[in-house]
């Protein structure tokens, strides 16, 4: 009995220093001022300046503008939103996931930074109707479903392939996980571009 509790409190310990190890991930939306080589210098929208670098294996996505038309059954999307009293979703945003991310992003429902007490729900679309105040949608994720209403001033977009030459000063841009190295400094494995005027709206 004793070799098996030290057995398992190496494991705890074990398991605590790979979290230990693991980067912190950092979000960060703004708009891409100056780049020299693989080096971004951002602003930030809260006005902060950062310093990221790009992945030399950075993937490169853009977002380009789509239309509450294109929300129908069978869609991966992913809504950011604020939770009504009655457990739905007023979406702030919707955006269209690509093909190549379904199964490798996961469907759930969690808190999101985006504004206070917001969350973000990467879901299947189940139903899409027009109802009195907005599109009123019901997505299914792995653990339950949410009721999304879609109102006029919900912003949607959609994922598209996009190309490196595309991350350039002037983009609005997001970035989901940089990772925060030892030194402190930030490394980015993958960024979103705005294309034709879109800012990113997660």
């Amino acid at each position: 009995m004793f070799a098996i509790r030290i057995a398992v409190a190496a494991l705890v310990l074990a398991s605590s220093a790979a979290l230990a190890q693991q980067p912190q991930s950092v979000r960060i939306r703004g708009q891409i001022e100056t780049i020299d080589g693989n080096m971004l210098a951002i602003k930030a929208r809260d006005g902060t300046s950062v310093a990221v670098k790009l992945a030399d294996d950075a993937r490169v996505l853009a977002q380009v503008k789509a239309s509450a038309d294109d929300i129908k059954p069978g869609a991966f999307v992913g809504i950011a939103g604020v939770p009504d009293n009655d457990g739905s979703v007023k979406a702030i945003s919707v955006h269209f996931f690509l093909d190549s991310q379904r199964g490798v992003i996961a469907d759930r429902h969690g808190p999101w930074d985006l504004l206070p007490n917001s969350t973000m729900t990467n879901a299947y679309v189940e139903t899409s109707v027009v109802g009195v105040n907005g599109r009123e949608v019901l997505v299914k994720y792995k653990d339950g479903e949410k009721k999304i209403l879609v109102t006029p001033e919900t912003k949607i977009v959609r994922n598209a392939p996009a190309e490196r030459s595309e991350v350039k000063a002037g983009a609005q841009i997001i970035i989901f996980a940089a990772q925060k190295q030892p030194d402190g400094s930030l490394v980015a494995p993958a960024i979103y571009v705005g294309r034709d005027g879109v800012t990113p709206p997660m």
